[in-house]
């Protein structure tokens, strides 16, 4: 139930976001991370689930196949990110190392973007000119940095809410392994 509710705002909210900046093939979406970061707090599967719904979600949203390119890394990023919580789930009782961990989750987020969009160039799918296709690679990998901050930590706050009503594994699972402690 949890999982197709995120896949669906996962869908939506690329569709209907009033914020949402698109510059040729770079594209940032307020809170478009946020269905399937907060899926990494429940599990690698569902994450995974949720990313393919969220590709999904930009390939009817946006008609550019770049960014669905991009979009479909997340099924890798959040996956080994999911799968990370699972392995250490105490991160979500530690602000600095939650923090560290969103940091070098956003550097392979946005690093894999970058790669997605210089192998796109690099094949032949388009072309720019040199420097313009550095200025798209910085855009993409130091903007996707601070948007993957962003949004994980949105997906955070709002997992912290769901697990009031809701039982989530990491945040149990936390509480579990500090109680051994």
């Amino acid at each position: 139930m949890i999982g197709a509710l995120l896949t669906a705002l996962g869908i939506l909210i690329p569709l209907i976001m009033p914020a949402k900046i698109v510059i040729g093939p770079a594209s940032f979406t307020l809170a478009s991370h946020v269905p399937v970061m907060a899926a990494m707090f429940f599990s690698p599967y569902l994450a995974a689930l949720v990313a393919v719904g969220t590709t999904l979600g930009f390939f009817m949203s946006v008609p550019v196949p770049l960014i669905w390119m991009r979009a479909a890394t997340h099924i890798v990023v959040m996956t080994v990110g999911a799968w990370f919580l699972k392995k250490n789930p105490a991160l979500v009782d530690q602000k600095v190392r939650l923090q560290v961990f969103n940091l070098i989750l956003g550097v392979f987020h946005a690093g894999l973007e970058a790669l997605v969009v210089l192998a796109f160039y690099r094949i032949g799918f388009a072309d720019l000119e040199p420097q313009a296709l550095n200025n798209l690679l910085m855009l993409v990998f130091f903007g996707g940095i601070v948007h993957s901050f962003v949004d994980f930590n949105l997906a955070f706050g709002l997992c912290k809410v769901l697990n009031k009503i809701y039982s989530i594994d990491v945040f149990k699972n936390a509480k579990l392994k500090s109680l051994a402690e």
